[in-house]
C-alpha cells in the first residue's frame, strides 16, 4: 500500500514539474529586437507630409482623421554599442540609431517605423516619450489609446513637454551620459528625488488624466545649447490639451499646495526696514487642506508650515544673529508665498485647469455634493473657476548657516 502511494506521488510531481521546463519556449534573444529607447512626437510640417508611404492605406483611399499628421522620432539601441561600463579608448560610434516617420496616427507611424528596421520592435524598454508643446496643445488623447493597449509600455516610463521640437532631443549628446534617451530619463526621475518637481510618469499622467477632479501636469524641457538640457516649467493640461505653463520657481509652491514635504527651491526675500536681500531655501514643508461649502458654494482653506534656512545674504550690514531680523525675514517670506500661492491658484482658474486635485478633496470628503452638482470632470472645471480660497502661510527659519556676521 505504501509502495502504491509513493508511485502516485512521483506520478502528480512528474505532471506538476513539466510544465517548469516550458518557461523559456518564447524566447527571443536581445540582439534580435529593435530596442526602442525614446521616441519623439511633433506635428508633421508640409515637406515632412510628402514622405507618407503607403504602409498602412493608400494615399488618398481611406477616411482620412481630422488630425494632422504626426512625425515620429525614435531612438533605437544599436546592438553590441550599448556601453556597459567605463568609456574605452576610441569609442566614438553611437550607441544609438535615430529614424523618423510619419503617420495619421501614433500606430500608423510606428507601421511605418517597422517598415526600415529588420528585426521586431520591442518597447519594453522605452524611457521617455518627448511631446513638443505643439503636439502638447493639440491633445494627447490620439497617443493615449496606444500607448495604454500594448502591454510592452512601462508605466514607469516618462513622459514630457519640449519647447522645441522633439526630434531635436533624440539627437542630443548630452555630455554627461553616453545615451541620450538615459540621460533624459535619469534627469526627469532625479528632479523628484531632489525636490524639483512632483512625482512624473506616464502611468501617473494617466491616472490622473481619469480622474474627475484633477488635471494632469507634465515636466516642461527646454534645450541649452548643444548638449544641455533645462526644467524651463510645469505643463498643465485641462483635460487632454496643455492649455498653460508655469515658471520654476512657481513650482515650487504648486508642490508646496498639494502636499509635497521636500523642499528645494530658494527665492530672495526683502529684509523689512532694509534695502537688502536674502536667499531663503525652502527644506520641508507641512500642508492641510480642508474644503467646505461656504454660503453653498465651495471653499478651501489651505494652511502651509514652512522649515526653511537662509543660504545667502546679500550685505555683511545684515545680521543674523540678531533675532528681530530673523523674524522680520520670517515674516515677510510667508507674505511673499501667500501671495504666490493665490497667484498661482488664479491662473489656474482662468484656464479651467484643476492641478492641485481640488476636486478629488470635494469627491472625498463631500460625496452629496459632489454627487448632486458635480458629477463630471467636465461640470468641475467650470466649478473651479470660482471656488473661493483661505490661505495661511507659516515659516520657520531654523538655520542661518555657520557664518552669520
Amino acid at each position: 500500500m505504501w509502495q502504491n502511494h509513493r508511485n502516485i506521488i512521483v506520478v502528480m510531481l512528474f505532471f506538476i514539474l513539466i510544465p517548469l521546463l516550458t518557461g523559456c519556449w518564447d524566447s527571443k534573444e536581445i540582439e534580435q529586437r529593435a530596442n526602442v529607447l525614446a521616441i519623439g512626437v511633433d506635428i508633421a510640417n508640409e515637406k515632412e507630409r510628402k514622405k507618407e508611404e503607403e504602409i498602412s492605406h493608400l494615399s488618398k483611399k481611406f477616411p482620412i482623421p481630422d488630425e494632422e499628421m504626426i512625425k515620429v522620432t525614435a531612438q533605437i539601441a544599436v546592438p553590441g554599442r550599448i556601453p556597459l561600463g567605463p568609456q574605452q579608448p576610441g569609442g566614438s560610434v553611437k550607441p544609438v540609431l535615430v529614424v523618423e516617420v510619419v503617420g495619421h496616427t501614433f500606430q500608423d507611424a510606428m507601421l511605418s517605423l517597422q517598415q526600415e528596421i529588420a528585426e521586431v520592435l520591442f518597447l519594453g524598454h522605452l524611457r521617455i516619450m518627448v511631446l513638443s508643446e505643439e503636439v502638447a496643445k493639440s491633445g494627447t488623447s490620439r497617443f493615449n489609446d496606444f500607448l495604454r493597449r500594448n502591454p510592452e509600455i512601462r508605466r514607469t516610463a516618462s513622459l514630457v513637454v519640449s519647447k522645441e521640437s522633439a526630434s531635436k532631443y533624440m539627437n542630443l549628446t548630452p555630455e554627461l551620459e553616453r545615451i541620450p534617451s538615459l540621460y533624459l530619463a535619469n534627469m526627469v526621475d532625479n528632479l523628484s528625488a531632489i525636490g524639483k518637481f512632483p512625482p512624473s510618469f506616464i502611468g501617473l499622467f494617466w491616472t490622473i488624466y481619469s480622474s474627475k477632479g484633477q488635471a494632469p501636469y507634465l515636466p516642461y524641457l527646454e534645450l541649452k545649447g548643444k548638449s544641455s538640457i533645462q526644467l524651463n516649467g510645469l505643463a498643465y493640461f485641462n483635460g487632454d490639451k496643455m492649455v498653460g505653463k508655469i515658471n520654476p520657481l512657481e513650482i515650487g509652491v504648486y508642490m508646496a499646495v498639494i502636499g509635497i514635504g521636500r523642499g528645494g527651491y530658494g527665492a530672495f526675500v526683502e529684509v523689512p526696514g532694509k534695502d537688502e536681500t536674502v536667499l531663503v531655501r525652502a527644506v520641508s514643508r507641512k500642508t492641510r487642506t480642508k474644503v467646505r461649502l461656504k454660503n453653498g458654494k465651495p471653499h478651501v482653506s489651505i494652511k502651509i508650515q514652512y522649515e526653511a534656512e537662509i543660504d545667502e545674504k546679500e550685505s555683511a550690514n545684515i545680521q543674523l544673529s540678531d533675532s528681530d531680523i530673523i523674524k522680520k525675514v520670517e515674516k515677510q517670506t510667508s507674505k511673499n508665498i501667500k501671495k504666490s500661492i493665490e497667484k498661482l491658484i488664479a491662473k489656474t482658474q482662468k484656464k479651467k485647469a484643476d492641478i492641485f486635485g481640488f476636486g478629488e478633496h470635494f469627491r472625498a470628503k463631500l460625496p452629496q455634493y459632489w454627487n448632486k452638482d458635480v458629477k463630471t470632470k467636465g461640470k468641475w472645471s467650470d466649478i473651479y473657476q470660482n471656488v473661493t480660497f483661505d490661505v495661511k502661510v507659516d515659516s520657520h527659519i531654523h538655520r542661518v548657516g555657520m557664518k552669520s556676521k
